[in-house]
């Protein structure tokens, strides 16, 4: 089963993306630690391209699609802006060292690539999107 939301570029916009995430992972009866680390990488792209892809046009929408394939969630945030965001690789942090420099900001996408099984970016037409997939027993 599929479902779908759309959302103006807005970071007011991120509680509803976290429930709606949320309500179609507790319908799957997964565990919470399992709900909890989808509803983080999803919340951290789409905030992503929000603030960086977007600069929080509300003129701009992005999509979002959950869809189960047997044990395999798989999600797609589609980006309607007109700006191609194509983050580039993500180096592997050391969480700790970066916690003790007391520096903030620039771990998301690494901890998506933690949690998630699969994040892919790519262009469709003149849109970004992101794949992000995970095995869910």
């Amino acid at each position: 089963m599929k479902s779908a939301l759309r959302i103006a570029c807005s970071r007011v916009h991120l509680q509803q993306v976290r429930d709606f995430v949320r309500n179609y992972l507790t319908s799957r009866q997964l565990s919470e630690v399992a709900i909890n680390q989808v509803v983080l990488a999803v919340d951290e792209v789409v905030a992503n391209f929000i603030i960086h892809a977007n600069s929080e046009d509300e003129t701009q929408f992005l999509d979002l699609t959950l869809a189960f394939d047997q044990h395999d969630l798989n999600v797609e945030i589609a980006d309607n802006g007109d700006t191609i965001f194509l983050p580039g690789p993500t180096p592997n942090p050391d969480f700790h060292a970066y916690i003790q420099q007391g520096r903030k900001g620039g771990m998301g996408m690494a901890l998506v690539n933690r949690l998630m099984d699969r994040v892919e970016f790519f262009t469709r037409g003149n849109h970004t999107v992101c794949h992000l997939s995970k095995h869910l027993a």
